[in-house]
């Protein structure tokens, strides 16, 4: 019901389906939510591998089309899979309370064990409170790990790298630059490019040390181009100015016409949405480079939900969109003219960002727009999958949020949709990614989010 194609990821091992889990299924495929749209794929997936199977071919395990590439081959890895086809005893204890589903379930994993004994045989489940059943039974359990991209949340990429202080001692042989359009490129060997990324920041922590982005990588040669500098009051953007380092590669990544997504993870305060807005209104309204900035985000409540909300669907968005006003206003004050001249400035804002909801996206297409996701980190990776296919030739996305602050039930800091793209988008030649460390709002957020 999590992954519906959980049956194809155990390579080798023989997977077992007891008749209950089958009765669950059934159960659960009634309705709109993920869930049962899984239980219904589920059941198709089911029904074509029964396709020309006899009893005899099931009581001997349906073989499972599953393959994996080893060392460059493609090789059928498969395993088998079994249904429960005859009554098996559980040997459950009598002291064990309940009669339920997962009693039955523990029951066959049991009997599976007596009757297997020279095989282990494991419990795979979502469910915590059946692993421990599962453990304290005497039956080995684990958590279903196929959905997770990383192991460790620390261990996500964060998009940048701070150089040793002998860099250039190692790296600055045989080194070359030159100059294009007033951008500065240099070509630099050395054992630490193999660990770089694509579009990853490099860094010194002296004063005047480098500070430039991964163009190109072949083998152990790199060509790194030295970044601008928005923290300087002549280089702003919307009259916004980054404050930190990691603000500047920020609105770097989101400025460049060639990167077409752009993740940005960081806790609150630490300007992700405000660096976003301003960038795209910059780029929107300034260089014409897109049409229009179109605002969404998981409308999940912190608390309770307050009921249904009247209007339109741009006006049912407006709550949730509180950050994207708050953004606004501090954009906007610093534009000049007095009040005319602000609401003069917030009406051709409101014709140029448009918000929308996620719900009503599937078949839509955006030509050279700049789409902003935010808490995208309450994004399933088939959700997130669903909205960066939307984009047409000349849009750009842009995704925003905090893995520390995940709202939806199901979903953790491994197995978010953000953390997804930022892992499986890091090779990639049009997509850059940075994580943002200092809070900028105020000394009270910076003093909660570390406090607190």
């Amino acid at each position: 019901m999590h992954d519906p194609t959980a049956i194809f990821r155990f390579d080798e091992h023989d997977v077992y389906i007891p008749m209950i889990v089958l009765e669950e299924l059934d159960a659960g495929k009634k309705g709109l939510s993920e869930a049962a749209r899984n239980v219904r794929q589920v059941s198709r997936f089911l029904d074509e591998l029964m396709v020309g199977v006899d009893k005899t071919a099931i009581d001997h395990g349906i073989e499972l089309p599953t393959s994996k590439y080893i060392n460059g081959q493609k090789k059928a890895v498969a395993g088998r899979l079994f249904f429960q086809t005859k009554v098996l005893s559980g040997g459950l204890p009598d002291t064990l309370p309940g009669h339920g589903a997962d009693n039955a379930i523990l029951g066959q994993a049991l009997a599976l064990q007596k009757e297997h004994t020279e095989a282990r045989v494991t419990l795979v489940s979502k469910d915590i409170n059946l692993r421990i059943k599962a453990s304290i039974i005497g039956v080995y359990a684990e958590d279903y790990y196929n959905d997770k991209t990383i192991e460790d949340a620390d261990l996500l990429y964060t998009g940048l790298q701070e150089l040793p202080a002998n860099f250039w001692e190692k790296h600055g042989k045989n080194m070359h630059s030159w100059q294009e359009q007033t951008r500065t490129y240099y070509r630099v060997h050395g054992p630490m490019v193999r660990d770089w990324h694509v579009n990853q920041f490099l860094y010194q922590q002296d004063a005047n040390g480098l500070e430039a982005i991964v163009r190109k990588i072949d083998g152990n040669e790199a060509v790194l181009e030295l970044i601008r500098d928005f923290r300087n009051e002549r280089h702003s953007i919307w009259g916004i100015n980054a404050r930190n380092r990691e603000q500047n590669f920020a609105l770097n990544l989101l400025l460049d016409p060639e990167i077409d997504f752009v993740t940005i993870l960081g806790p609150a305060g630490t300007g992700k949405t405000l660096l976003t807005l301003a960038a795209g209104l910059a780029q929107t309204l300034e260089s014409n480079r897109y049409s229009e900035i179109i605002m969404t985000r998981v409308t999940i409540p912190l608390g309770e939900d307050i009921g249904f909300l009247p209007g339109t669907e741009e006006e049912k968005m407006e709550p949730w969109m509180g950050a994207l006003m708050d953004n606004l206003e501090v954009l906007t004050q610093s534009q000049e003219g007095g009040n005319w001249g602000r609401a003069a400035t917030n009406d051709l804002l409101r014709n140029r960002i448009k918000i929308r909801s996620l719900n009503f996206m599937r078949g839509r297409t955006f030509l050279n727009r700049f789409l902003i996701l935010d808490e995208a980190q309450n994004l399933t990776a088939k959700q997130m999958k669903a909205l960066v296919t939307r984009s047409g030739p000349g849009t750009k996305v842009v995704c925003l949020g905090n893995i520390a602050q995940i709202d939806t039930p199901y979903l953790t800091e491994t197995t978010s949709g953000l953390t997804y793209v930022v892992n499986r988008f890091r090779d990639w030649s049009h997509a850059g990614h940075i994580t943002l460390m200092r809070g900028e709002r105020s000394r009270l957020a910076d003093y909660a989010s570390e406090i607190l």
